[in-house]
């Protein structure tokens, strides 16, 4: 279903019964709200909540900013090294108002949030922006985006800038998404089987297909910065999630987070990735309940 929040027509799935606990998922850069998989949604509405998923601004099925025009990443990645202001077409304190305004729509006076990556800084803002309407916050594979922390090796920035093939159509895009989330996923027993990554990356590249707007939220993370002092006030229960072997946000990046947000707990998984591996799905729905059960408790 569409709804307008915030000024902006976003894209919205809810699961689970209406007197669950709401739980909002927030995905990461140029993921579709099709990337919170099913069965963990499932496992999640098992949990008690009512799961609510949306497609980010400019992503998916909502309201897409062409008019915005594309970023030259060349030019941001200078200004980003030279430490100088960043313009992007939003910023990611924007999509955090867009979550709090979906929930104003569905008539949501709190509750539970839930990020990956991308997602999981939009949810910082939220919980800092919106403390009160946050009952908890799960953070998965995300960072504090401190510049002192590791990034990733040269071999992954280089995969995650390339692009598909000019020719070969669909199939060329697939085959490169399923390359990049190869690259950046999770290694064995987690990796996932090769024909259903790629089942999973056709059926999204068919819901939508917006690489400029993948650009516009690249350079939205950049000049957000570090938010290490926003989150040194935040008092929400916090449960941080993070796999170990994860070679986009290197598991540094979670201990950061923990010094940081006070009184924050943490589950760091061996052999997890970045990417959300079936196998680990009920380990995600009981972080989720454990870090909601601590809300309900204060």
């Amino acid at each position: 279903m569409q709804i307008n929040a915030n000024g902006v027509t976003l894209e919205v799935e809810d699961h689970g019964p209406t007197r669950g606990q709401p739980l909002l998922l927030i995905m990461g850069l140029g993921m579709q709200l099709v990337a919170w998989p099913d069965g963990l949604v499932d496992a999640l509405v098992a949990a008690g909540f009512r799961v609510i998923r949306f497609d980010n601004r400019d992503i998916g099925l909502s309201q897409h900013f062409v008019s915005a025009g594309v970023p030259n990443l060349w030019t941001q990645s200078a200004r980003y090294l030279l430490k100088l202001p960043m313009k992007s077409a939003y910023s990611l304190a924007d999509l955090a108002d867009d979550t709090v305004a979906l929930m104003d729509a569905m008539n949501l006076e709190s509750a539970h949030v839930c990020g990956a990556s991308m997602g999981g800084m939009v949810a910082q803002h939220v919980a800092a922006l919106h403390p009160t309407r946050v009952r908890s916050l799960s953070l998965i594979m995300t960072s504090s985006g401190a510049r002192h922390l590791p990034a990733p090796s040269w071999k992954i920035r280089g995969v995650m800038m390339s692009r598909p093939a000019a020719t070969g159509g669909v199939d060329a895009v697939v085959e490169h998404y399923a390359r990049v989330y190869r690259a950046i996923g999770s290694p064995p027993p987690y990796a996932a089987e090769a024909n259903a990554l790629k089942h999973r990356v056709r059926a999204a590249v068919q819901r939508s297909y917006r690489p400029d707007s993948v650009t516009r939220q690249l350079v939205a993370i950049a000049a957000d910065g570090d938010r290490s002092a926003m989150l040194a006030g935040l008092s929400v229960p916090t449960q941080i999630i993070h796999g170990v072997d994860d070679p986009l946000v290197p598991v540094a990046a979670a201990h950061d987070l923990a010094r940081k947000i006070p009184g924050a707990e943490m589950d760091l998984i061996a052999g997890m990735g970045h990417d959300l591996p079936e196998a680990l799905w009920p380990r995600f729905a009981a972080n989720v309940r454990t870090v909601a059960g601590r809300a309900v408790r204060r």
